[in-house]
């Protein structure tokens, strides 16, 4: 039987290197990609560059202007990344059937078996380097390992423009001297808990032993016992590379350049929010039943407000029309707004039973709203919207979970 092999790869400062494609004045300079400098925005990529003062991902931009006032900060081009990142998904398509686009600029592949085709894991991992700088003039680095885990500590271990392969059986000992905070979903509460009690690398892990580990932390405490060892544990790596999995819910929110209480800024930016929303509910042929709002004030106090409908829906009308309700009956005016949600759960496969005249009725906006999607996808986001949605004064971010990504759905018929 094959030794299991995964390859992780992940571009190298995908939208900065995007960005320099389009501008190679920029090459070598401190760039950040998210923003402008004044904005309340945060970083979604930095430079080599700009990484070099303290600049990092999910920084605010007002906080990476301050490490690094010399920067170039761009509010970004997101319809850009989403085309590089179909060319890049292509490119791994033809040495895989099994991808995994975990998110726009990294995706797993399952490579167990393709030894006598493209040779051995590394062999095969810099035909796919070459592959992938022959087609999209991009760089990027490329973990190996017998698990997903692995090979995605692996790639960012090899960044910039690297390769990293870790032999079957070397795992436990590979990953052993490395800190806690390397294992994917340890966050910042969980590495304190482990920190207090004199735990600080992944080895010390494995020296607690596993029952240890689930008497005191549960089913994170199991997952990380399995991880220690390098294996595929846990909610980050569960289910077969390649398979398609659907999201949970959806949702996309905005927060102000300036707290504002002007009701028209207020209402379009609603509309593009449940506009956007829709979008990925049509990308991966879901329906969503409880539709959510989200207001936070100036002196940061947050409200949720939802309501369910009797049918599951994906039409941008039908949950405009229901967020617009739930705002204006909480909206304490005039009180100015610092950050707009729109959140879409309850997902389903079908809208469920409609009469025939209202079933023929949704169908037809369907339709409508997915032509509108193909030339949001060529034209970009901003090409075609509801009328309401006009004047909204909001980019789309590069930082979210975008609409169009490879791999994810939008295939489905209804």
């Amino acid at each position: 039987m094959p030794i299991r092999t995964i390859f992780h790869v992940d571009m190298d400062a995908f939208f900065v290197s995007v960005e320099e494609l389009f501008d190679p004045s920029l090459k070598g300079k401190p760039v950040v990609v998210g923003g402008r400098a004044n904005e309340r925005g945060v970083v979604s990529a930095a430079s080599y560059a700009a990484r070099k003062y303290g600049v990092h991902s999910a920084m605010p931009l007002r906080r990476a202007y301050q490490l690094c006032p010399k920067a170039v900060f761009l509010p970004g081009h997101p319809s850009r990344y989403r085309d590089y990142s179909g060319k890049v998904h292509e490119v791994l398509k033809k040495f895989s059937p099994r991808v995994e686009m975990a998110s726009i600029d990294e995706a797993y592949l399952e490579m167990t078996g393709t030894e006598r085709l493209l040779g051995p894991p590394l062999a095969a991992g810099q035909l796919l380097h070459d592959a992938i700088a022959a087609e999209t003039k991009l760089p990027c680095s490329i973990g190996i390992g017998t698990s997903r885990l692995v090979a995605k500590i692996c790639s960012a271990m090899s960044k910039p423009h690297g390769m990293l392969c870790v032999t079957p059986g070397a795992e436990a000992a590979f990953l052993a001297p490395l800190d806690i905070r390397k294992i994917p979903g340890v966050g910042k509460v969980t590495e304190k808990g482990f920190r207090e009690r004199g735990i600080h690398k992944i080895g010390q892990l494995s020296e607690l032993g596993e029952a240890y580990l689930e008497k005191t932390w549960g089913k994170l405490g199991l997952a990380l016992a399995g991880k220690a060892q390098g294996l595929d544990a846990g909610a980050w790596f569960q289910g077969e590379i390649g398979a398609v999995e659907y999201p949970k819910s959806i949702s996309h929110e905005t927060t102000f350049s300036q707290d504002t209480a002007d009701v028209k800024r207020l209402e379009s930016t609603l509309a593009k929010l449940s506009q956007m929303v829709g979008r990925r509910l049509r990308g991966h042929g879901l329906y969503g039943r409880t539709i959510q709002i989200k207001l936070r004030y100036s002196d940061f106090s947050t409200f949720t407000r939802a309501h369910s409908l009797d049918e599951a829906t994906q039409l941008d009308t039908v949950i405009l029309e229901t967020v617009q309700k739930l705002f204006r009956r909480n909206w304490k005016q005039p009180r100015p707004i610092r950050l707009l949600g729109v959140h879409v759960a309850g997902l389903e496969e079908s809208p469920g039973q409609l009469d025939l005249i209202e079933e023929d009725r949704k169908r037809r906006w369907g339709q409508a709203l997915r032509a509108v999607d193909t030339l949001r996808d060529r034209f970009g986001e901003g090409s075609v919207g509801l009328a309401s949605a006009i004047g909204h004064g909001r980019q789309e971010r590069v930082h979210e979970n975008p609409a169009g990504l490879p791999g994810h759905g939008g295939d489905k018929d209804e």
